[in-house]
């Protein structure tokens, strides 16, 4: 790969939600490295983030673990002429090694969806491969950045929690749910409704990352558009049902990996730069939350050197809006009360 051709995938997969990052100046060379970790890196999302944060000038030391297939993916990823050392790991004996000294941990872990189930039909198998993998970070990284990418989200954010709380390691600032995918939906279908340029585009969306739990708010999106209510509602329903539609496209072939993989690199870089301590980085996430009454909720939160800085509100709302939001609320709930149920039965 050309370096101008790097250079553009590495500014593409940098772009923040808040649309601030991007603009600035910043040289990769003013900190040191950091050391990523991708937990489930042989699988369908992991492989791919793992290309993309190979991209990432911020990363020294990646280190790739799976129960089996790593060492091919690490030889394959370890061949690209970008900064950061990779290793691969595979087996529980080795994920120890794997966590030792990382800076931030992406957890893409687990079974993907396929036609006809729902995030839920993934919860019992998903569910305790977190809970294993974070009883883990909080033996060998308990300090890192967590961002977790296996669904039910609005679940196993709250089972890494509980496994932190009971290891005495929670920090409710390093642990991210990522709902970066759900933000990157809905740039992309308000630009092509709109008809302005996506990369001007930012949307933020909160409340949680499955079904009606994603709420869009498009009344704040920019550039502003003169758009119907029945565009609103579409863009909704399709920001809502992404997950579905790549599943259903894909033909019981896979779910949406290569656009997760996207999102959870460019999650993954922002907390790279609150590390290094670039200012104004924003992001939409679903963290430890006092927005709502619900635990965790995600909404537009500012990264720094300790991770979450400051979970900012949710600003005005239109009156859809508002009804969604208290639409969401108790199935939000629900799958937070699960996660901590779960979590606490061993």
């Amino acid at each position: 790969m050309r370096p101008s051709m790097l250079r553009s995938v590495h500014s593409a997969i940098t772009r923040s939600s808040g649309g601030q990052v991007s603009r600035r100046a910043y040289s990769v060379d003013s900190g040191s490295g950091r050391k990523v970790a991708v937990l489930g890196a042989a699988g369908g999302i992991g492989q791919p983030l793992a290309l993309l944060m190979k991209l990432n000038p911020l990363v020294s030391h990646l280190s790739l673990y799976d129960i089996a297939g790593t060492p091919g993916v690490a030889a394959d990823v370890g061949h690209i002429n970008t900064r950061s050392e990779v290793k691969g790991y595979m087996g529980d004996e080795n994920l120890g090694a794997a966590l030792e000294g990382c800076d931030v941990v992406i957890i893409p872990a687990g079974v993907p969806r396929k036609p006809g189930m729902t995030r839920d039909d993934l919860f019992n198998i998903n569910a305790g491969i977190v809970k294993s993998l974070c009883t883990a970070i909080a033996k060998y990284c308990p300090n890192a950045l967590v961002n977790m990418i296996s669904n039910p989200v609005n679940s196993t954010v709250p089972i890494a929690a509980e496994v932190f709380k009971k290891a005495g390691t929670y920090d409710e600032k390093r642990l991210f749910g990522v709902t970066t995918l759900d933000v990157v939906r809905a740039k992309t279908f308000y630009a092509g409704k709109a008809n302005v340029p996506v990369a001007e585009v930012n949307v933020p969306v909160v409340g949680g990352h499955a079904g009606i739990t994603i709420l869009p708010l498009f009344s704040q999106a920019t550039p502003k558009a003169n758009l119907s209510d029945e565009d609103i509602i579409a863009l909704t329903k399709r920001t809502q049902d992404g997950g579905t539609e790549v599943v259903e496209a894909k033909a019981g072939k896979g779910s949406a990996t290569l656009s997760m993989a996207y999102a959870g690199a460019l999650f993954a870089d922002a907390c790279l730069k609150g590390l290094n301590g670039v200012p104004d980085v924003v992001e939409c996430s679903y963290v430890q939350s006092n927005v709502t009454e619900l635990p965790f909720f995600a909404s537009k939160v500012r990264l720094g050197k300790n991770g979450v800085e400051e979970v900012l509100g949710l600003g005005p709302l239109s009156g859809f809006e508002k009804d969604g939001l208290e639409k969401l609320k108790p199935e939000l709930a629900a799958s937070i009360e699960k996660g901590i149920k779960f979590a606490n039965q061993s």
